[in-house]
Formats: C-alpha cells, sequence, structure tokens
C-alpha cells in the first residue's frame, strides 16, 4: 500500500471515529482511534515527505491515542456520566492531518490535582492556642501581624499597607516551629489552612509535580484567605545547582513563578514556610519569603513553663523551686529535648512498679474514678517498710494501683540520661544566618 493512501485510509477512520465518539458509541470509537493510529504509524515508516511531515502525523497520534485512553477509562470504570464528546475532524484533517480533531479540555486533570490536593487542607482546628505556645513573644507578634489582623481588620491593609505575603519560620530543631503554625491555623479561624509535605507535591510522573505546585496555589486563590504551610521546605526548595535533576529545578521554577510571578494574584494568600537549616534554601525563594522570624531556643523561664506544660495535671511532688532549679540546668535544651526529659520521668514510676518485689497498702483518689477515695490501694514498696506484702505487679488488679507521684529524683535521673539535640555548628550557621539575613521575634 502506498503512502499517500495510507494516509489517506489513516484520515478516514480516524474520521468516522470521531463521528461514533460524539454519537457516544464509544467502544466503536474507542476501536477506529487504535486502528486509525496503526495506520499512520504504518504511514510514517514508509513516508517521505520529510521530517515536518512525521512531526505532524505523531502530533496527531498522541492525540488520538490520549482520546483512546480516556474512553479506555471510561469503559473499564463504566460510569454513568457521559464522557465529553471528540470533536469532529476538521477539513485539514482530511487533507493533511494537521490540525487536533480531539480538543478535550484539561479539566479532569485539573480536578484529579485539585482532588490530591484536597487532602492538605486541614478542616479540623488543632485547638493550640497562642497561650499554649511558651515564650517565643517576637515570633507571635510578628505572626498576628501577618496573619490574624489583615483577616480581621482588612480595611487596614489596604494600598501601600500591604499583609506579608510569604514568612518563614527558622531555627534549631524542636524550637515549636510547626507548632507556632498549629496555632495560627486555630487562631486564623476564618481562613483555609494548607498544611504541605514534599509529598503532597512530588510525583514521579513527569511534568505532574510542578503541576501540582501550581494547582496548589489556584486552590489557595480559591478559598482565600489562606495559608499555605509548609513544613521543611528546604526540602523542596534548596539551591538550584548543575548536577539536580530536571523535576526537581523545574517544581523550584514553579514555586517561584506562583508565589512571585507575573499574573499571580496572590491577595489573600500567605506561604509560611519552616525549615531548621535556612541556609540551604535557594536565594530567589529566600527573598519571596518576605518576613524571616527566628525561633531561638527557649530562654529559661520558658523553659519553667514548658516543665510546667508537659507534667500538665500528673501527680507530682515538684515545687516552683525544683522546676526553677530544672529550668536553669536545661540550657541549650529545646522545647522538644525539655518534652523528652519530662517524657522520660513521667515513666519512672511506671518502672518502679515494675521492678517491685513488695506492696502496701494505702489511701488514695481512685485510678477509675479520681473523686472516690480507696483505702486498700497498692503502691510499690521496700521489703522492710510496715504492712509490705511480697507480691509483683503481675498479682496487682488494675483498678487497685495507686499512682506513684513524679519526684525530683525521678526528672534529675531523666535529666542526667538526655542530651541535648542541638549541636554548636548548626547553631554558629542559624546565628551566621540571622546576621545575613536579618531576623525578626
Amino acid at each position: 500500500m502506498a503512502s499517500g493512501s495510507t494516509l489517506q485510509k489513516a484520515i478516514d477512520i480516524v474520521t468516522k471515529a470521531t463521528e461514533e465518539d460524539r454519537n457516544k458509541n464509544y467502544e466503536e470509537a474507542l476501536r477506529l482511534y487504535e486502528h486509525g493510529v496503526e495506520y499512520f504509524l504504518h504511514a510514517i515508516k514508509y513516508e517521505a515527505q520529510g521530517d515536518k511531515a512525521k512531526d505532524s502525523i505523531r502530533a496527531k497520534c498522541f492525540q488520538y491515542l490520549d482520546r483512546a485512553e480516556k474512553l479506555k477509562a471510561y469503559l473499564k470504570k463504566g460510569k454513568k456520566k457521559p464522557v465529553k464528546d471528540g470533536d469532529s475532524a476538521s477539513k485539514d484533517d482530511k487533507s493533511k492531518g494537521n490540525d487536533s480533531s480531539d480538543s478535550d479540555s484539561d479539566d479532569p486533570e485539573k480536578k484529579k490535582l485539585q482532588a490530591k490536593l484536597e487532602g492538605a487542607i486541614v478542616f479540623e482546628k488543632p485547638h493550640v492556642k497562642w497561650s499554649d505556645v511558651a515564650g517565643l513573644e517576637g515570633a507571635k507578634t510578628a505572626l498576628k501581624e501577618a496573619v490574624i489582623l489583615p483577616i480581621k481588620f482588612p480595611h487596614l491593609f489596604t494600598g501601600k499597607r500591604m499583609p506579608w505575603k510569604g514568612i518563614l519560620l527558622f531555627g534549631p530543631p524542636g524550637t515549636g516551629k510547626s507548632y507556632l503554625a498549629k496555632a495560627v491555623a486555630t487562631e486564623a479561624n476564618n481562613s483555609t489552612f494548607f498544611s504541605v509535605s514534599s509529598s503532597d507535591l512530588v510525583s514521579k510522573w513527569l511534568g505532574e509535580s510542578e503541576k501540582l505546585v501550581k494547582n496548589l496555589f489556584e486552590l489557595a486563590r480559591s478559598h482565600k484567605p489562606s495559608i499555605i504551610f509548609i513544613d521543611e521546605v528546604d526540602s523542596l526548595c534548596s539551591a538550584r545547582s548543575d548536577n539536580e535533576s530536571e523535576s526537581a529545578r523545574r517544581i523550584k521554577t514553579e514555586f517561584l513563578v506562583q508565589m512571585q510571578g507575573v499574573g499571580s494574584d496572590n491577595d489573600g494568600v500567605l506561604v509560611l514556610g519552616a525549615t531548621n537549616t535556612p541556609w540551604i534554601l535557594d536565594s530567589a525563594i529566600r527573598r519571596r519569603f518576605e518576613k524571616r522570624i527566628y525561633i531561638p531556643l527557649p530562654e529559661e523561664h520558658a523553659r519553667l513553663v514548658m516543665f510546667k506544660i508537659h507534667l500538665g495535671n500528673t501527680a507530682h511532688t515538684l515545687t516552683e523551686d525544683n522546676l526553677r532549679t530544672l529550668a536553669s540546668k536545661t540550657d541549650g535544651f529545646s522545647g522538644s529535648d525539655i518534652s523528652i526529659v519530662v517524657r522520660d520521668a513521667l515513666m519512672q514510676p511506671v518502672r518502679k512498679v515494675q521492678t517491685a518485689t513488695h506492696f502496701k497498702q494505702v489511701s488514695g483518689p481512685s485510678p477509675v474514678d479520681k473523686q472516690t477515695i480507696c483505702d486498700d490501694l497498692l503502691v510499690p514498696c521496700s521489703p522492710g517498710d510496715a504492712g509490705a506484702i511480697e507480691m509483683t505487679w503481675v498479682d496487682v488488679p488494675g483498678d487497685k494501683l495507686f499512682e506513684p507521684p513524679v519526684t525530683m529524683n525521678d526528672m534529675l535521673k531523666s535529666l542526667a540520661s538526655t542530651k541535648p539535640t542541638v549541636n554548636e555548628d548548626d547553631m554558629k550557621k542559624l546565628n551566621k544566618f540571622t546576621e545575613d539575613f536579618g531576623q525578626e521575634g
């Protein structure tokens, strides 16, 4: 079969396919699309009209195959909702095969990507108040100025007085950057809060990652006022280099365009980033975070509050002086480190129960109902104590174990075995970054 007649045959087949598609005979349309593409490919193989014509035919093949895949998916799922009809072949199709026969809009794909991002919207507020965040008064003030005030008093932020579009929270790990973001999500109750990680935006499919970034910002604009919180933003936006993958570079480029590109109307959209390593951020991304807030290691008074918060209403015998002593002994500890010290100390009484060989009876609030006082509760004791009964925790009934209080010795024991997680090298880099690029808070 000559190439000219092959090409004409292919055009006739896909013309028939588009007619069947328009008439909703999808199975026949699918068969004809696939059949027509086979003829097109045969024509390419024996085409003698040059590369330009071959490229034109290849482009047609991609369009028809794309439509065929959509029909195949539709027929497989057995949807009741009709598929958008295929467009009829144009006159040029019948003569040259140059124009598109199927101009499906990108809406289905856009909806699919946005549906994937719907999981990033925080519908349930975290219930973290500003008062739950110990210390960090400067950071809280800056966030209120950037987030809460523009939502509550929009008339104040018109003309040249514009709210911040990008805020970067940076500092050592475990200092409460993500916790501050939770407070923002709670307090900015009229706004839509998107909590995004790299896994939400990175896809194995070529070109989908940057589309996800674009759709994230489009979704935020349609739900404004909105806040996009990106934890560990350095994992997505590190400095560009010659040996990085093309995919990583495109994600960064799309971020730059969406955060402050031509035609991007980001009024009412705040990008809130958090990182422990701000020095590895790309310089263009760093510039787009107009406000950079340093979240430092907690000072002594903040550490005192943290000990109280983490102890909560657990039974303990610690005095105010004991807590001050612990706060002074934990210089260089982050909020996360202090949380671990307290949690370990809270486990000390449990360990005493596990290793005890003798228990004695005491009176105290019932483990089941704190309002009820029981006289026959059991507590671990030394073998020489008056009333000591030889038994292990296995023999103690579940509703008869007295909750031993946490003591200062328990806290000191935990403190002796816990080291701060922030090292000096990272602190030097953070201090250098703060000197170079400024900070607030």
